[in-house]
């Protein structure tokens, strides 16, 4: 093994001041493991947090990215989880292993304000790692931590999903098209609503039922309301903010629930509370979640075959390009990787 490796840095908020760095081998203290990246999946957080910081105090120089999938390679005193050669993805929140953190700083996140995962080797707690699914590659693995299992706690752990309820899924980027296929995959009926006709087909691929142009038909909430014969949707994925949410609860059924996750047109939301209170809906912030219902996840996505999304895979050396595309847009998730297969 070389005694240095490379990672990726910024010595300011900033990405386009991001380089790569030359650093000493990691050795593992007690309670750490020592994990060759594979691959790193790149969340739109994860271009925010090194543009702005996002709140996040950090300390630089700073390595960017929450998501990872590589291979355990040193094991230090203590660890008992883990053995060398096994594959591992790591926790978007070392410290959540279970029920709920009393507080935000009980848990801190990677990528921001922890260091990031843009290495090639990484020394983190054992603890804040799970085992990766069987059935799927190192790239594919990397997605799941942040994106799939924030659609896991929205549908399955916290909204308890089941046959035959409808969902709305508003959007394809990486928690979206997780949603369409968990929610599919447990006999829901999903419908989609996207600016793209191109992308609605996609999703339908996918295992979605119905697709909503949301720019045809901006008004999408009737259109929900005349596909479910007019009693709403069970459940809605709010991935936009503003005014957006009135939309949904508008679209929601009686006593339904609009699990709120993405920020794309605003920041804040905005609904009348007499409308709220006449639906009887419940409306949920949804953040990751914690180690258990990861290794829930994992299993499930290899009992069921689930496959997620990857729009494109960039290699170590074009981390900038990777993040541009990001930024751009993609349907899925955008992957680099570290250590070739």
């Amino acid at each position: 093994m070389n005694r240095t490796f490379q990672r990726w840095e910024i010595p300011s908020l900033g990405l386009d001041k991001l380089a790569l760095q030359d650093i000493a081998l990691p050795s593992p203290l007690p309670g750490e493991i020592v994990i060759e990246v594979e691959a790193v999946s790149l969340n739109y957080r994860d271009a925010e947090v090194a543009e702005s910081g996002m709140g996040n105090a950090l300390s630089f120089p700073f390595t960017p990215a929450s998501d990872m999938a590589g291979r355990v390679v040193a094991v230090g005193d203590g660890v008992t989880r883990f053995a060398a050669g096994e594959r591992v993805i790591a926790t978007y929140m070392p410290g959540w292993v279970d029920g709920a953190p009393r507080s935000w700083t009980d848990a801190p996140t990677r990528g921001g304000p922890l260091p990031g995962m843009l290495a090639q080797y990484v020394a983190t707690p054992a603890d804040g790692c799970v085992l990766a699914p069987s059935t799927l590659s190192a790239a594919e693995a990397s997605t799941l931590p942040v994106a799939a299992l924030t659609a896991w706690m929205a549908l399955i752990e916290l909204g308890h999903l089941h046959a035959g309820q409808t969902v709305v899924v508003q959007g394809t980027g990486g928690v979206s098209l997780f949603a369409v296929q968990l929610a599919a995959a447990h006999g829901a009926r999903v419908i989609v609503t996207s600016g793209s006709d191109e992308k609605i087909a996609g999703a339908l691929a996918l295992g979605a039922t119905h697709g909503i142009n949301r720019h045809t038909t901006p008004d999408w909430q009737n259109a929900v309301l005349d596909l479910t014969g007019g009693r709403g949707a069970d459940h809605i994925l709010e991935m936009t903010g503003g005014e957006n949410i009135e939309r949904s609860l508008q679209a929601v059924k009686q006593g339904g629930r609009i699990s709120v996750i993405g920020l794309l047109d605003a920041d804040r939301i905005s609904l009348p509370i007499l409308a709220l209170l006449a639906s009887r809906a419940s409306i949920v912030g949804i953040a990751v979640g914690p180690r258990r219902a990861l290794e829930d996840l994992v299993r499930a996505v290899d009992l069921l075959g689930i496959k997620p999304v990857i729009d494109a895979v960039y290699p170590f050396s074009q981390v900038p390009q990777a993040f541009a595309h990001l930024q751009r847009g993609a349907f899925g998730k955008v992957v680099v990787e570290v250590t070739p297969s």
